[in-house]
C-alpha cells in the first residue's frame, strides 16, 4: 500500500469563498516564498510570527497589501493567566512602538471598529472604552506630566447598519478635522482555522478593511484613504461555517485507505459533488454563517484589556506595566 497523499490546504479556496483576515493563514495557502518573508519567534507563553510582503507579486498571491504583519498566538489568551497576559502586553506594546515610530509630539487617534451590540464584533468598542484619552487634557496638565502622555483621542463609530454612514467616511472626516499623526484601528477578524479563534492577535501597518472577513467589505482605512499611517490590531472571533464543514469532510476522506492515484482521482471527481452537498446543507445561509465559541463574552473582555493596555503603554511614554496594574483606564 502506497503512502496516502495529504491534500493541499489551499484546495478549499478554489471552490469556496474561504475568508480569513490573518496573514499567517493566507501564507499557509500559498507555499511559494516569492515576495513573502516569514520569521517565527517562540517565547515561553506565545509565538510571534512576522510576515513581510515586499513585492507586488507577493501581495497578489497573498491577497493583501504590501507591509508587515505580526501575529501573536497563545492558547493562554483564552485563559485567566495574568502573568502571561502581562508579558504579552509588553511584547505587543514593544512591537507597536516599533511599527508606529511616533515622534515626540505626535498625536494618535484610536478607532474601535465593530458593532457593540454583537459580542463577537464588539472588540473594537470595548478597547476604546479602556483607552487613556488625553487630547483634551494635554495643554492643561502640570509640567511634570506633560512629557508622560501623548495627545490621544478615541472613538467607536459604530457600523453602517446603526448609523447609516460609511464607517470610513466618519473616520476620514475626523482625521481631516483633528489631524492625528497616526490612526490605530482595532477590529474583530475572521479566521480560516478554528484553533486560532480568540487565541491570536494580529498587528499590521497596512490598515484595515472593515467587515472584509465576513463578506461585508467597506471603505478601507489606510494611509492612502486617510492621508496618515494606519496600524490595525485585531483578533479573530469567528470562523466561516462552510470552512468547518469542508475541513471535517476532508479529514474523513484522509482516513480512507486509498492509494495516491485513487485519492487524486477521487479528488477530481468528487470536488464539485462535495461543494454541492455543502451548499445544500447551509442554504440559505451558505455565504454568511459564522461560528464563535460559547465563552466569547468573557474572552472578548479579556482580549480588550490586553490590547487596550498594550496601546496605552505604546502610545504614552510615561505609562508602564506598574501603572496598568494599579489603575483601570
Amino acid at each position: 500500500m502506497k503512502k496516502k497523499k495529504k491534500r493541499s490546504s489551499a484546495e478549499p479556496a478554489q471552490f469556496f469563498g474561504i475568508r480569513t483576515d490573518l496573514a499567517v493563514e493566507a501564507k499557509e495557502l500559498i507555499p511559494q516564498d516569492d515576495g513573502v518573508r516569514t520569521e517565527v519567534t517562540t517565547e515561553d507563553d506565545f509565538t510571534l510570527t512576522k510576515v513581510q510582503i515586499y513585492t507586488e507579486d507577493g501581495a497578489k498571491k497573498m491577497g493583501k497589501p504590501k507591509g508587515t504583519y505580526l501575529t501573536f498566538e497563545s492558547e493562554k489568551l483564552k485563559e485567566n493567566d495574568t502573568a502571561c497576559h502581562n508579558r504579552m502586553i509588553e511584547s505587543i506594546a514593544k512591537e507597536l512602538r516599533e511599527l508606529a515610530k511616533l515622534k515626540e509630539n505626535a498625536s494618535v487617534l484610536v478607532v474601535g471598529l465593530g458593532n457593540w451590540n454583537i459580542t463577537p464584533d464588539a472588540l473594537g468598542p470595548k478597547v476604546v472604552h479602556r483607552i487613556l484619552v488625553t487630547r483634551h487634557l494635554k495643554n492643561t496638565l502640570p509640567k511634570e506630566l506633560m512629557d508622560t502622555v501623548r495627545p490621544t483621542a478615541a472613538i467607536s463609530p459604530g457600523v453602517m447598519g446603526i448609523t447609516g454612514i460609511e464607517t470610513g467616511e466618519i473616520i476620514k472626516g475626523i482625521v481631516e478635522k483633528i489631524h492625528p499623526d497616526l490612526v490605530i484601528a482595532v477590529d474583530a477578524l475572521a479566521a480560516r482555522k478554528f484553533r486560532r479563534i480568540n487565541t491570536t492577535i494580529q498587528m499590521a501597518d497596512t490598515g484595515v478593511c472593515p467587515g472584509s472577513g465576513v463578506g461585508n467589505k467597506r471603505m478601507s482605512l489606510d494611509e492612502e484613504t486617510l492621508g496618515v499611517p494606519v496600524i490595525a490590531l485585531g483578533v479573530p472571533t469567528v470562523v466561516d461555517a462552510a470552512t468547518l464543514v469542508y475541513d471535517t469532510m476532508e479529514k474523513m476522506l484522509e482516513e480512507v485507505s486509498l492509494t495516491e492515484e485513487e485519492q487524486a482521482e477521487a479528488l477530481r471527481q468528487d470536488q464539485q459533488k462535495r461543494q454541492a452537498i455543502l451548499e445544500e446543507m447551509l442554504t440559505p445561509y451558505a455565504q454568511n454563517m459564522f461560528v464563535t465559541p460559547k465563552e466569547v463574552d468573557a474572552v472578548i473582555n479579556r482580549l480588550a484589556d490586553i490590547i487596550a493596555n498594550a496601546i496605552n503603554i505604546a502610545v504614552h511614554p510615561g505609562i508602564t506595566m506598574e501603572d496598568i496594574n494599579q489603575y483601570v483606564f
